[in-house]
């Protein structure tokens, strides 16, 4: 079969597609045939081995996708061959078949699009373990989502209402807004330029954030923090501005709030059934239609002879 193979860590331009020996199917596990898969920031990080972990060279990026399931191994019954389905298969997504846990794999009924699917796992599964289990994110609390036009901030913005918050959305351009607008934010902020700390102080009408959603990092991490409730949890995601930003620690101390570390890899390895059951409630929310993962590029795969480029 053919994929897209990291032979070094470098460019994702350096990425080839190559043919590889297709996976055979094995007990507890489900062979799957792509039909989509998705590109996500931590993809890019992983080729560059910038990512917290760096897997054995070579390897299959893509750690989720969409479409057909080709044989089911021993022990799996809730889907068979045939059914389509999405899958978090953590690596080896960028194929044209692979094998991945029962557990991570959940049946789609037809009239869901493919694509949309398969952008669903990562992105959502981050933010809901953030809200749920990290911040205990409660109805009628004020949320303030950084980042919220890109993948993990427009689906905390989307979680984050049908848990009850008031979402405060901030984003560097009005075209990420208005992707956070869609995504149900009751407010939004252009931090982009002037003082962001004085538009968060004029947002909240004197009111204080309960929970704070920081995929960015940069230096929007320390005004946002000095506007937290007692209390208040401030969630670390990742560092997308490029600048891990240095707390005063008194910050905290004076404000009885919490910086809680999100890293929801860990939490699947940890604990495979939560975090099963987890992305079961946001496979239901899917079919429901309460979740709409926003697909911003489509791209053709598995080109012969040159790299895929890894853009979403």
């Amino acid at each position: 079969m053919k994929a897209l193979v990291c032979r070094e860590f470098g460019p994702v331009q350096s990425l080839v597609v190559m043919d590889v020996p297709a996976p055979d199917v094995s007990p507890g596990r489900v062979l799957m045939r792509v039909e989509a898969a998705s590109v996500n920031y931590p993809d890019a990080l992983l080729v560059q081995g910038k990512y917290q972990a760096r897997p054995e060279l070579p390897f299959i990026p893509g750690s989720e996708i969409a479409g057909t399931v080709a044989a089911v191994g021993e022990g799996i019954t809730h889907v068979k061959a045939g059914d389509r389905a999405l899958a978090f298969c953590g690596r080896g997504g960028f194929a044209e078949q692979v094998l991945v846990d029962g557990n991570a794999v959940f049946a789609l009924p037809a009239y869901l699009d493919i694509a949309s699917a398969a952008a669903m796992p990562l992105v959502y599964a981050t933010s809901y373990h953030a809200l749920l289990d990290r911040a205990r994110l409660q109805s009628g609390e004020t949320l303030l989502v950084l980042g919220a036009g890109g993948g993990v901030g427009g689906a905390a913005v989307e979680l984050g209402k049908i848990m009850g918050a008031t979402v405060i959305a901030a984003a560097s351009s009005p075209a990420k807004l208005e992707a956070a607008q869609r995504c149900g934010a009751d407010q939004l902020i252009d931090y982009s330029s002037g003082d962001f700390r004085a538009k968060l102080r004029e947002s909240l009408g004197g009111r204080l954030i309960d929970v704070v959603y920081d995929p960015v990092g940069g230096p929007y991490s320390e005004p946002a923090l000095r506007s937290m409730a007692w209390e208040g949890r401030y969630l670390v995601v990742g560092f997308a501005a490029g600048e891990i930003p240095q707390i005063p620690l008194n910050l905290p101390l004076l404000k009885g709030c919490s910086i809680v570390g999100v890293f929801w890899g860990e939490f699947r390895r940890r604990f495979s059934a939560r975090a099963a059951e987890e992305l079961g409630q946001l496979v239901a929310w899917l079919r429901e239609g309460k979740i709409r993962p926003q697909v911003s590029q489509r791209y053709r795969a598995l080109r012969p002879r040159r790299a895929y480029p890894l853009r979403r």
